[in-house]
């Protein structure tokens, strides 16, 4: 039995374009005054993450952390060769009920 599967397909937005989407939103002026605010808002970010056992919830939103990816061992394919990686602290995002409600609503 053969299904149909429907792919979704929306154009990626580049950070031109979210600009202009944060100036008319935001109702800022300039461009520049909306690409401030998002660089103020990013760096706000990577900082609060950086600290240990750093995040940052917003609600409705979501919420960004840090979590403890273990490390691995394998072999290259191909070849005999092994490799081991380290455990590091990596960033993770939880999408907030808000969100995922206003996603699921523009999608239908």
């Amino acid at each position: 039995m053969l299904f149909k599967i429907k792919i979704w397909r929306f154009p990626k937005m580049n950070k031109s374009e979210f600009v202009d989407l944060v100036k008319q939103v935001g109702e800022y002026e300039t461009k520049k005054e909306a690409e401030k605010a998002i660089s103020a808002f990013v760096a706000a970010i990577e900082k609060a993450l950086s600290k240990k056992d750093g995040s940052v919830e917003l609600v409705g939103f979501g919420k960004f952390e840090t979590v403890l990816q273990k490390g691995k061992e394998g072999t290259v394919p191909g070849t005999n060769k092994k490799y081991k990686t380290k455990d590091k602290f990596v960033p993770k995002f939880k999408a907030g009920k808000g969100l995922k409600d206003a996603v699921a609503a523009a999608k239908k």
